[in-house]
C-alpha cells in the first residue's frame, strides 16, 4: 500500500462536470448599476474552475410583461434569446437591485414567461441598493421560485449602497468581505448544482 496514497475519497470517484450558471442582470432600467455588479461577480467566476458562465441580460431580453400561450413572432424570438440559456443551466446567480421594497418589472417577466428550466435547480442572489442592499427584493424573490419548484441558496452578496463601493473602474474599493460573501455562496450554488443535477439523472424531478 502507497503510504502517501489519499484514502479519503473512494477509488475511482468521478470528476463531476463544470455547473453550468446563468447570470441573469434583472434590471433593464436606464442608467442602471448592474453591469458594473455584473462584472464583479463574473471575475469571481473566472477564478474558479468548477463553473461555466452564460450571461442572460434583461437590458438585451425585450420579454413583455402580458404573458401568452402563444406568443407573437416577435415574442417569440425575443424568448429564442433567453430560454435556450436558461433550459441549457445547471444553477442561477439572479443579480437585482430594490425597486419599492421588491425587484424589477423586468426580471419578473423573465421569471413568468418560463417554468419548466427554474424547476429542481438552485438559485444564487447578488443585490444591490441603498441602505437595505437589495435584501428585500431577495426575500421577495425566494418566495416565487419556491413556488417554481427551485431551491434558493442561503447565502447571499449584498451592496449596500453601492454606487459609492465601486471606483470609476468598476473595482470594488475593499473588496475583502464581497469576495468572502460571494465564495461562500457559489460554494453552496455548486453543492446543490451537482447534487441536484446527479439526482435528476438518477431519477427526473417530478416523477
Amino acid at each position: 500500500m502507497n503510504p502517501t496514497a489519499d484514502v479519503s475519497a473512494p477509488l475511482n470517484a468521478p470528476v463531476s462536470a463544470p455547473v453550468k450558471v446563468a447570470v441573469i442582470i434583472g434590471s433593464n432600467r436606464e442608467g442602471r448599476f448592474g453591469p458594473v455588479v455584473a462584472d464583479w461577480l463574473l471575475g469571481r467566476l473566472r477564478e474558479r474552475d468548477d463553473y461555466t458562465t452564460e450571461v442572460v441580460d434583461m437590458a438585451d431580453a425585450g420579454l413583455p410583461t402580458a404573458l401568452s400561450y402563444s406568443p407573437a413572432p416577435e415574442v417569440a424570438a425575443e424568448l429564442a434569446k433567453t430560454t435556450p440559456k436558461l433550459a441549457a443551466a445547471d444553477a442561477f446567480v439572479v443579480l437585482t437591485p430594490e425597486y419599492n421594497h421588491s425587484y424589477p418589472a423586468s426580471l419578473k417577466a423573465l421569471i413568468d414567461w418560463h417554468y419548466e428550466e427554474w424547476r429542481a435547480k438552485p438559485v444564487g442572489f447578488v443585490s444591490y441598493g441603498g441602505v437595505s442592499g437589495g435584501l428585500r427584493a431577495v426575500e421577495h424573490l425566494r418566495q416565487v421560485f419556491a413556488e417554481l419548484h427551485a431551491v434558493t441558496v442561503r447565502d447571499t452578496v449584498s451592496f449596500h449602497n453601492a454606487g459609492a463601493s465601486f471606483d470609476d473602474e468598476g473595482r470594488h474599493r475593499d473588496p475583502a468581505a464581497p469576495d468572502a460573501a460571494a465564495k461562500v455562496m457559489l460554494d453552496q450554488l455548486a453543492w446543490w448544482a451537482s447534487a441536484l443535477r446527479d439526482a435528476k439523472a438518477v431519477r427526473p424531478y417530478g416523477s
